[in-house]
């Protein structure tokens, strides 16, 4: 049996997920709840800020009557997620925008194997963690935490993306870009055994995980990093 037919207009920002039509004219079911429809229609709730129906803002959980007119809105930038401190998962196809948001200082978990969706959302919940993902499948699983789709291929674009959604706190340098502990200030003598010679021989100033014991000092690559952390900076203070 055919249920209501209301009328659905998707937000620009929403584009990537209803290229072709966001305006449409649907029949529901009756029982399947707002929600359950927009994301029918490609769109993870994770996107959606507000659904606004005749006017007023409805819960997802609202069961479309006849002849309603829907507008499904972007998530509001910053996008604040209550209940925990701000920290992140990230799946296996995310490993560059990982090691960069720990070079920032931000608490980034990451999977570095494909361990599946369920242990993925199940982790993102024990942890209260934010799950970034391409994967639209994984973002529509209802036991994550929280979650965000990640909109570009381009670790720079997306590293953009997320700093301007969440804007995280940036603490650069204090966090292990392999394993997400905390740094702290090492001796030479404490990370000996992980220099070769000329690096021995040519630095004096060390860090060391506090997790995994990894050494780090201001290498060959350093200035690379530097200006991934300076452009982050700079984009934070032009964000006010």
């Amino acid at each position: 049996m055919n249920g209501p037919e209301i009328h659905v207009e998707f937000a620009p920002e929403l584009s990537l997920f209803v290229p072709r039509e966001p305006r449409r004219t649907l029949v529901t079911d009756g029982v399947s709840t707002l929600g359950h429809v927009v994301e029918s229609l490609g769109v993870p709730l994770t996107e959606v800020g507000a659904l606004v129906v005749d006017g007023r803002t409805v819960p997802p959980s609202h069961i479309p009557g006849p002849a309603e007119r829907v507008a499904v809105r972007p998530v509001e930038r910053p996008q604040r997620v209550p209940g925990a401190p701000l920290r992140f998962l990230l799946d296996v196809h995310l490993g560059t925008l990982a090691r960069r948001l720990r070079l920032l200082g931000v608490d980034t978990a990451y999977e570095s194997t494909d361990i599946g969706d369920p242990a993925l959302a199940a982790r993102s919940a024990a942890e209260k963690r934010v799950m970034l993902s391409r994967d639209r499948g994984l973002l529509r699983r209802r036991e994550l935490w929280a979650g965000a789709f990640v909109y570009s291929t381009r670790p720079d674009d997306q590293l953009q993306d997320v700093l301007d959604r969440f804007a995280p706190d940036l603490r650069p340098w204090t966090r292990c870009t392999a394993c997400n502990g905390l740094l702290k200030e090492a001796t030479k003598a404490e990370v000996a055994d992980q220099l070769k010679g000329g690096t021995q021989r040519s630095y004096d100033v060390f860090a060391q995980c506090t997790d995994c014991g990894r050494a780090y000092w201001k290498g060959a690559h350093h200035d690379q990093l530097e200006a991934v952390v300076e452009r982050a900076l700079s984009m934070r203070t032009q964000g006010g």
